[in-house]
């Protein structure tokens, strides 16, 4: 049976350049879509987060407005959240999880791994063992932040050079955060050395680079989810 480690955050805000916290957490639409996929699949899915706390919904992302108006999608949204919920109130420890335990590793976003994950060195370092042993590495929209603290002996960048994608700047200006970011996910990104693509804002977009395999934003989960499943067949 294909193990899957899917990473979650355990942040509950996200610091702005101000200093205040704006709430945040997990995306719904990326954490639900992500993981309903992979369980439909029969794969065994570890839910782990720093520290093993758990993690909570933006309650943002399960606006109507912020799903296109779609009040179905949203009611099913927390349909399928309350059905985990057991699964998410105890979550395994990330600092205790080793890459050659699993077959993959999964990162859904919202603006909570810009937090905690994004500095993390521990997870870094277990990117890292996933990626130099052609294991895949997947990460959705923010969650491509993720990637930032895994480094390789010497200092460089794991990501160097790769394609990927993830939320864009002009998504992030267009959401109305981006003059309040302390960093933009894209313009980082790129800073370190990825070979950034992205398509027309909202839209599903998906990356596929050797064993990285990325999307732009919530729209592009439950296609990056299906090319995660389709590779390890």
């Amino acid at each position: 049976m294909t193990k899957l480690l899917f990473a979650v955050t355990a942040a509950d805000h996200w610091t702005l350049n101000d200093g205040t916290e704006h709430p945040t957490g997990f995306w719904a639409e990326e954490l639900v879509e992500s993981h309903r996929t992979f369980v439909d699949a029969g794969w065994d899915v570890v839910v782990a987060t720093p520290g093993g706390r758990a993690p909570v919904v933006d309650e943002g992302s399960l606006a109507v407005d912020a799903n296109g108006g779609d009040e179905v999608k949203v009611a099913d949204q927390k349909k399928y959240l309350a059905s985990i919920e057991s699964i998410l109130q105890n979550p395994a420890s990330l600092e205790d999880q080793r890459a050659s335990d699993f077959d993959a590793i999964f990162v859904p976003g919202g603006h909570g791994p810009m937090e905690d994950l994004a500095v993390s060195t521990s997870f870094g370092a277990l990117v890292t063992d996933f990626l130099s042993t052609g294991k895949i590495v997947s990460a959705v929209c923010h969650a491509p932040a993720a990637l930032l603290p895994a480094t390789t002996s010497d200092g460089g960048w794991v990501f160097d050079g790769y394609q990927l994608t993830g939320f864009t700047d002009e998504e992030e200006t267009q959401a109305g955060l981006a003059a309040k970011a302390p960093w933009l996910l894209e313009s980082r990104l790129k800073e370190l050395g990825a070979r950034f693509e992205s398509s027309d804002p909202w839209s599903p977009h998906v990356v596929v680079d050797r064993t990285l395999y990325t999307g732009q934003n919530p729209a592009s989960t439950k296609p990056l989810a299906d090319r995660v499943v389709q590779a390890l067949s």
